[in-house]
């Protein structure tokens, strides 16, 4: 049963990181133009919109997270080497980033007729001043993701020699990414002296998707907190049975 839930995990996983890989490299196609990003964003929306892009997508997110809740109540000690730390850290703000990301673009579009491209995403970015955030959360999914399929390969001797060259994509590909978003920032920036509107759609039911993201957190975020604290619970039932058999 462990072996398939790894696999499980590992294809689930994969599928999250191609997301990501595709995403991070559509942001740096910015750094040449924000119409070659445009194209790259229409790709991309109509890999993962597709009936099978859209349950790949949401299918692997929903089965990576039920294990990961399954690992958090499931683990017996917290001892863990500081690369776990990172990864566990990463992959923990990774739903941050696809609610945030799903309630945006895919909530809105289904509910309200709002079809993102790029530089609708930079106006409402930079007029909510949440730019900043939009960048740093794909990294802690793209460390989350690496580190996991390394762990998996790492044993494989043609991993281990190009492991410089997977170094250099995993530190390069997320800056070239953060560039290309600020290259298409200032674009839309130096369209105009004053940045353009919003658009109405979002405008008028910001309210309705800010409530859906809120409440989306807090559940992603309970349900974490209440794993870790029934797998504790658990954990100390069986120390003292133990105890009392001793």
């Amino acid at each position: 049963m462990q072996s398939v839930l790894r696999r499980l995990q590992l294809g689930s996983g994969v599928v999250l990181l191609i997301y990501l890989l595709l995403h991070l490299v559509n942001h740096a196609l910015g750094i040449w133009s924000l119409d070659l990003a445009g194209h790259g964003l229409a790709l991309a929306l109509r890999l993962w919109r597709s009936t099978p892009g859209t349950i790949a997508l949401y299918g692997a997110a929903s089965l990576h997270f039920a294990l990961a809740v399954h690992t958090i109540y499931g683990r017996r000690h917290w001892t863990l080497p500081p690369a776990e730390w990172i990864r566990l850290w990463a992959g923990l703000s990774l739903p941050l980033l696809l609610i945030r990301h799903a309630v945006t673009t895919r909530l809105a579009s289904s509910l309200y007729g709002f079809e993102p491209d790029y530089e609708r995403v930079v106006i409402v970015l930079l007029t909510s001043g949440t730019q900043g955030l939009q960048l740093a959360l794909l990294a802690p999914g793209w460390i989350h993701g690496c580190l996991g399929l390394w762990f998996r390969l790492r044993h494989y001797p043609l991993a281990r020699r190009v492991k410089p060259a997977l170094l250099a994509l995993v530190a390069l590909l997320p800056l070239l990414s953060a560039a290309g978003f600020i290259r298409m920032m200032h674009a839309v920036e130096a369209k105009s002296f004053t940045l353009p509107a919003v658009d109405p759609k979002l405008v008028a039911h910001q309210f309705t998707l800010d409530a859906w993201r809120h409440n989306l957190v807090t559940v992603y975020l309970s349900v974490i907190v209440s794993a870790f604290i029934a797998g504790q619970l658990r954990n100390g039932f069986e120390r003292r049975r133990l105890q009392k058999k001793c």
